[in-house]
């Protein structure tokens, strides 16, 4: 199936989306922080990329732009999943480049199809 990056710095959260994406045959990598995320985005050149905001190092949002705005990584979809469900987040998250935006804690079946649909549309 797909490759699946999954930025963020709870293990808790990480391994809940990993077990759901692994689920569905998808090949799954992790990324601590903002930082990482970016340098791990270019070494694998995902398929789709799950992108939490509150991180140390580089949050999220500094993330999503760098890696949407990068020749090398633009074509990747990237889905904010955070906790941040203010109406100005989710905007701000779009604008930085973001494909969608899920709130914490994402249910199961609203993230297996926000996955489907942009692997579907990427295809």
């Amino acid at each position: 199936m797909a490759t699946i990056l999954i930025v963020d710095d709870s293990v808790t959260m990480m391994e809940g989306h990993k077990r759901i994406l692994e689920t569905q045959g998808h090949t799954v990598h992790h990324a601590e922080n903002g930082e990482e995320g970016v340098a791990r985005a270019l070494e694998l050149v995902p398929d789709l990329i799950l992108m939490d905001v509150v991180m140390p190092k580089m949050n999220g949002f500094q993330a999503t732009r760098k890696i949407t705005k990068d020749d090398r990584t633009k074509h990747i979809p990237v889905v904010i999943v955070t906790s941040k469900d203010q109406e100005t987040d989710i905007m701000w998250g779009k604008r930085q480049g973001a494909s969608d935006y899920l709130i914490k804690p994402a249910d199961e079946a609203h993230l297996k199809s926000t996955v489907d649909r942009l692997l579907t549309a990427t295809a």
